[in-house]
């Protein structure tokens, strides 16, 4: 309706009232056509990068391709100098060097590369009943019940006692076996069935189906655990001894599918927080020449509680700000405390068929584009940092500046929900700090769901973000 032909109240509610743009509504054929494209690749990334190990060897090499350099800390870089990072090949750095002094900050994006998993225990491997099975411990927030009865892929890595390290991929190859966790029959299951759902399958039953041949020689015991033992010895030349100094892991095998009729989402294992991580890697690599230096962070350990020398609960992201300050005569408090953070981390999606769960009018929603979340926490907003009024009014201006389509949202009803993020471990540095991410539906599923369009305008918003003057 032309402006024109509006009423006084119609003028008015435009004027006063938030009106959010559902992108899903109102996307161009342009808007359409380059989340579709941005999407495709992030695809790949997401078959590619099924632990943090991952997707710090693909990160590297998409920043060495770009011109990156090892960071030394003995250098002084000029701008538009590249440098990364690599902590322990778990987590990961990037900068670009941007025109203006240290001394006005630098801009940070921080993501986390790590996803919910069953991981081997150190002594996995055992035989019961002519079967042989891994025992595992799973690896943060799951539902247990859901990862059941579903095809796994083992990814990791086996130190050797001579120092050799082997990297394993098993069930991705159209050609490689998969693995699998097993499930009662229903006819059987009617004392199972009695549990709660949060005991559908206990913790110490989700064991991985990994043989069932047996070695052919009647003069050993454990026939088909000695036979699986072997063929990972002719494949990767490890003994049994050799778990003791391994990380290997048990994921979903599902590739990255398009999910809709309309192709207008993604499903993966993953999403949480490799969607944040893609978006702001892409986002970092095309800042050749930023204002502000960028700093992204690509971190490990979110998932259960940013703990270790690979999360952001440690000193190594200050340490690096600190060594880029003293490179120009500034302490890193000096740097920090100027400094600000998008904490790029997703949130979740206002799914109807269980709508009591989320409070409709502060969530997000699928196709109302990149979710700005203030806080996070649980109950009375404990474990969270709360960005400033005046930094959430900065990021309001920036996003709407470069037309970027977002929202707000909270995680769940106020006694009901509640969740953190990377954000407070930088908050106590001294830095300005929100959570930017994409909005997810089943989050923390083996198959997590998410919109084409909301993850393109997350990427949007944090190159708005490092191309800000």
């Amino acid at each position: 309706m032309d402006k024109e032909n509006r009423t006084a109240g119609e003028l008015l509610q435009e004027k006063l009232c938030i009106n959010r743009r559902n992108i899903g509504l109102t996307a161009t054929d342009g808007e359409e056509a380059a989340a579709q494209a941005f999407c495709e690749p992030y695809k790949q990334f997401l078959d590619a990068c099924k632990t943090e190990r991952e997707a710090v060897t693909y990160i590297v090499a998409r920043a060495r391709a770009a011109g990156y350099k090892p960071f030394d800390p003995k250098e002084v870089y000029l701008p538009g100098d590249r440098v990364y990072y690599n902590n322990r090949g778990k987590a990961v750095i990037l900068s670009t060097i941007g025109t203006r002094p240290m001394s006005d900050g630098v801009r940070i994006m921080a993501s986390h590369i790590d996803s919910p998993r069953l991981d081997l225990k150190p002594n996995p491997l055992y035989e019961d009943s002519q079967l042989a099975l891994f025992k595992t411990h799973y690896y943060g927030g799951i539902k247990k019940y859901q990862w059941g009865a579903i095809p796994l892929a083992l990814h990791g890595v086996i130190v050797k006692k001579n120092g050799e390290t082997i990297t394993c991929a098993i069930g991705e190859a159209e050609d490689d076996p998969v693995f699998t966790v097993t499930d009662l029959l229903p006819h059987l299951a009617q004392e199972q069935m009695k549990r709660t759902l949060a005991e559908g399958l206990k913790g110490e039953e989700l064991n991985v189906l990994v043989g069932c041949r047996p070695f052919k020689d009647d003069k050993v015991s454990e026939k088909v655990k000695l036979n699986v033992i072997r063929l990972l010895n002719e494949k990767y030349g490890v003994v049994e001894e050799d778990f003791l100094s391994a990380e290997l892991t048990a994921v979903p095998q599902f590739k990255a599918r398009d999910v809709g009729l309309d192709r207008s989402m993604v499903g993966s294992y993953g999403h949480d927080d490799r969607v944040c991580a893609y978006t702001s890697l892409m986002a970092e690599l095309e800042a050749e020449s930023p204002a502000y230096t960028t700093v992204t962070v690509f971190t490990d350990k979110e998932e259960t509680g940013s703990d270790g020398n690979t999360g952001l609960n440690s000193n190594y992201l200050k340490y690096f700000i600190k060594d880029l300050a003293g490179m120009h005569g500034l302490s890193g408090r000096e740097v920090l405390s100027k400094s600000t953070c998008l904490s790029a981390d997703v949130n979740a999606a206002y799914d109807p068929t269980f709508g009591d769960t989320l409070e409709k009018r502060n969530c997000a929603y699928l196709n109302q584009g990149v979710v700005v979340t203030q806080y996070t926490g649980a109950r009375g907003k404990s474990g969270t940092s709360q960005a400033s009024a005046e930094f959430m009014a900065e990021i309001r201006n920036l996003l709407d500046d470069a037309k970027v389509v977002w929202q707000t949202g909270e995680l769940g009803k106020v006694d009901l929900g509640g969740g953190g993020t990377v954000a407070m471990y930088i908050a106590a540095l001294n830095v300005d700090v929100v959570d930017v991410g994409v909005p997810v539906l089943s989050m923390h599923a083996p198959f997590e769901v998410v919109s084409k369009q909301d993850v393109y305008q997350t990427y949007r918003a944090f190159r708005a973000y490092i191309a800000a003057k």
